[in-house]
């Protein structure tokens, strides 16, 4: 089942709330029509369906006049460079074109014309793809099999393989960071389960995670500019995909917790969202864009800065699903899937949840007995490092304002950007708190620059 927020939703004119008002769903908000919705504040609908300062001065707007001048964020064609990390969702697995989620490979987005959305439906999104279609039922049997059977994955389309070649070599690098991080929530907390509970909160219901959402939103000044949709079918905890041209965010129900949801739309919204909007102003935007400014690829900063900002504010701040991410892929590449989720119960108790990583860096295997992993998890922990270890040179500021780009080319770029109503996230206003929250999450996982700067040398 997935539940739908729609915030500037146009999608229910009068014969959609008849079918809505028979299937027990509640209207928050009334909405407007999409042309007025690119102007308007924001609106509602839920249904049930299945460290430094700025180099150059750059103009931040209050939210109010950002939205009097710069209207609905500005979609400027396809953006196909970009590519999220996370897992996309079962429900693009029925085998049905219609109502499917595509990647948010563009952020923002520009509506196709009817030819371009009939090509874009022959072809589903890369995570799409990778997702197995008989997950369920692989599942039953392996754990029927007291976790000695080795999946065998069936996908949907033909495997894309020079992506599948491209993310088919783990790293080492940093697996003795990430050991270490594990190491240090276990001691802490006993078990992953406990440190969940304690750090987490309590799992949030739908009302609480919309309202959650609606006074995000309202901080960043985007209300009426994203669609909120809550499922179960998620293997991530969220992501940002593009669905009916409108930016969609899919939270997964599960893994919506009290103290954790806010740091979930800092990355999703916060970063991935405002960084696209401001990428859509820069000459720089598009895959045609970035190969005139030479630009390198906006990951590992991408994902790095979206996971600090996951972590970012709280008590402490351990960066424990990036480390996890990273092992699990690195164990993967010499390990088949049965193997590899024994290894993870030194970490993870829980069964169904080391079911739900296993799956994620097998993706694209169809016999899991085979050593092999889908390595681009280990993006996370990656970019975190690497941010970290130039934090103190970093313009944090300007690095969002460039909007999707390594903080490696942010010097050579400065000259060319438009930086006219651009979208700085409200936890980045106050620069010196940002830092302190920076350090913090050194301290915590224990990190030291001296050890950064000898893992990534200049």
């Amino acid at each position: 089942m997935v539940l739908v927020s729609g915030i500037g939703i146009q999608d229910h004119d009068a014969k959609q709330k008849k079918k809505t008002s028979q299937t027990n769903s509640h209207r928050l908000y009334s909405c407007p029509p999409l042309s007025q919705a690119l102007h308007r504040s924001s609106c509602i609908t839920s249904t049930f369906t299945s460290g430094t300062r700025s180099k150059c001065k750059t103009q931040i707007l209050p939210q109010s006049e950002t939205k009097k001048q710069a209207g609905f964020p500005v979609y400027i064609g396809q953006c196909s460079w970009m590519r999220r990390s996370e897992s996309s969702c079962t429900i693009n697995s029925s085998g049905s074109s219609r109502g499917r989620l595509r990647s948010s490979g563009s952020l923002p987005h520009i509506a196709r014309t009817r030819s371009e959305q009939r090509i874009v439906q022959k072809s589903s999104c890369l995570l799409v793809a990778l997702r197995p279609i008989n997950v369920e039922e692989e599942k039953t049997k392996f754990f029927t099999s007291n976790y000695t059977y080795n999946p065998q994955f069936q996908y949907q389309e033909p495997m894309p393989t020079s992506v599948l070649e491209k993310y088919s070599q783990a790293s080492n690098q940093f697996l003795a960071q990430s050991v270490r991080i594990l190491s240090t929530v276990i001691r802490k907390y006993g078990d992953y389960e406990n440190f969940q509970a304690v750090t987490g909160g309590n799992l949030l219901s739908k009302s609480q995670i919309w309202a959650c959402c609606r006074k995000y939103m309202q901080k960043e000044g985007c209300s009426g500019e994203v669609v909120v949709q809550l499922t179960e079918d998620l293997l991530s905890q969220a992501v940002m995909t593009i669905e009916n041209s409108r930016p969609t965010l899919s939270i997964n129900l599960l893994g919506a917790r009290q103290h954790w949801l806010e740091g979930m739309l800092r990355h999703e919204i916060g970063t991935h969202y405002l960084r696209g909007v401001n990428d859509a102003r820069q000459p720089w935007h598009g895959s045609e864009g970035r190969k005139r400014f030479s630009l390198k690829p906006a990951n590992p900063t991408e994902e790095g800065l979206a996971s600090l900002h996951s972590v970012l504010f709280r008590k402490n701040p351990y960066l424990w699903r990036a480390a996890l991410l990273y092992y699990t892929v690195s164990r993967a590449a010499s390990s088949s899937f049965s193997e590899l989720f024994h290894d993870l119960q030194q970490f993870v108790q829980d069964p169904n949840v080391r079911w739900e990583y296993c799956v994620r860096v097998k993706r694209g295997q169809k016999d899991t007995g085979q050593t092999g992993c889908f390595s681009k998890d280990q993006v996370y922990l990656d970019g975190i490092l690497r941010i970290l270890r130039h934090r103190h040179t970093i313009d944090f500021r300007l690095l969002t304002s460039l909007g999707k780009v390594s903080y490696e080319d942010v010097d050579e770029l400065q000259k060319f950007a438009e930086l006219d109503n651009i979208r700085i996230p409200h936890f980045m206003q106050d620069l010196e708190k940002y830092h302190h929250q920076l350090r913090h999450i050194m301290e915590t996982n224990q990190l030291t620059d001296e050890e950064l700067q000898a893992l990534l040398p200049n």
